[in-house]
């Protein structure tokens, strides 16, 4: 299923959750590991000016200290990365540049991030109650291929992706999220629950008669779009009414014990950008266990059977629930939805 599996890390003396699941993800799957630590400067005109892990004190990197650094990463994860079959590189640059670089270079069919910089308190960097850090975010709109967020190490058993949460609202990269679960479950064996939320308006304009039409009708178009993707994997329909989409997606991912929640993410600006809607940075930031993020079909391209040749060409078809847009989202102008 995977088989180069990319994992970032902007420190390197202390072990950290995306690294440690990239390395338990690697081991269990038999994919090479490629850990990619970036040495971010301060300095717009010379990137080679950083800090020195240890002391702090600003100094040039030079090819003998990004072996130093090496070295140090090979003993901080000692005890997690796959010795012979983990490559570690140590580079300076901007980390999500970088990131995106490398993993074209090595054609990753994966890369695992944290939620934030594990340095952003030292880097002066405030961080945003619920929103995903600059770097997984420039890494997600620009990814080539799924990105998996990770807020603390998962387990080995939970890393067998037994139950995928999928929340979907009808547009085309939920659909493209399904695909890709669907081929994760015919490989890991996974039950699939397939989630979509009803937007609930004030009461008393929505009564429980209500709900109940328009769930029989969600359940209806469930069936009918998801079915083709479907055929052959256990899977289960979950809807739930409400009216905050992360906070319901995150509840379903406790209540459903899920190992796994796959989402897609579909604000589109008019040069071709693909941006992360806010249900999943906030679900980034807070879930209990990992987060793959599906924004462009062709990121797909990885995987066996061209998925995106399965995916509808049609335009999305209904209101996007995870960012708060209609069927044609307005282009943006900067920020996130």
């Amino acid at each position: 299923m995977f088989n180069r599996i990319l994992a970032a890390t902007d420190i390197a003396t202390t072990p950290d959750a995306p690294v440690v699941t990239a390395a338990r993800l690697a081991r269990g799957h038999h994919a090479r590991l490629y850990l990619l630590h970036v040495m971010e400067s301060a300095s717009t005109e010379n990137r080679k000016l950083i800090r020195h892990y240890e002391t702090d004190a600003e100094m040039i990197a030079d090819a003998a200290y990004e072996q130093t650094v090496a070295q140090v990463l090979r003993r901080t994860f000692r005890d997690s990365i796959p010795g012979e079959e983990t490559e570690v590189r140590v580079t300076a640059g901007f980390p999500w540049e970088e990131i995106l670089q490398y993993a074209r270079q090595i054609d990753a069919d994966l890369i695992v991030l944290g939620p934030h910089s594990t340095r952003a308190q030292e880097k002066g960097v405030v961080r945003i109650a619920g929103l995903v850090g600059s770097t997984v975010e420039n890494v997600m709109i620009r990814e080539t291929c799924p990105v998996m967020v990770v807020n603390r190490p998962a387990n080995a058993e939970q890393l067998r992706f037994r139950r995928v949460l999928i929340p979907v609202d009808f547009s085309r990269s939920c659909e493209c999220a399904v695909c890709f679960a669907a081929r994760l479950a015919a490989n890991c064996h996974s039950q699939l629950q397939i989630f979509h939320m009803i937007p609930v308006p004030p009461v008393p304009k929505y009564n429980r008669s209500a709900y109940n039409r328009d769930k029989a009708s969600a359940l209806k178009r469930l069936e009918s779009l998801y079915r083709p993707y479907l055929d052959g994997i256990e899977h289960r329909y979950i809807i739930h009414a409400g009216s905050l989409p992360h906070l319901e997606i995150l509840n379903a991912a406790r209540d459903q014990n899920s190992d796994l929640i796959v989402m897609g993410s579909h604000t589109k600006e008019t040069g071709g950008k693909w941006y992360p809607g806010s249900a999943v940075e906030r679900v980034g930031f807070r879930a209990s266990c990992p987060l793959v993020t599906i924004t462009d079909p062709q990121v797909l391209i990885h995987w066996k059977g061209r998925l995106t040749d399965t995916v509808s060409k049609e335009p999305d078809r209904r209101i996007h629930v995870f960012t708060g847009t209609g069927s044609h989202p307005s282009p943006k102008k900067g920020g996130m939805s």
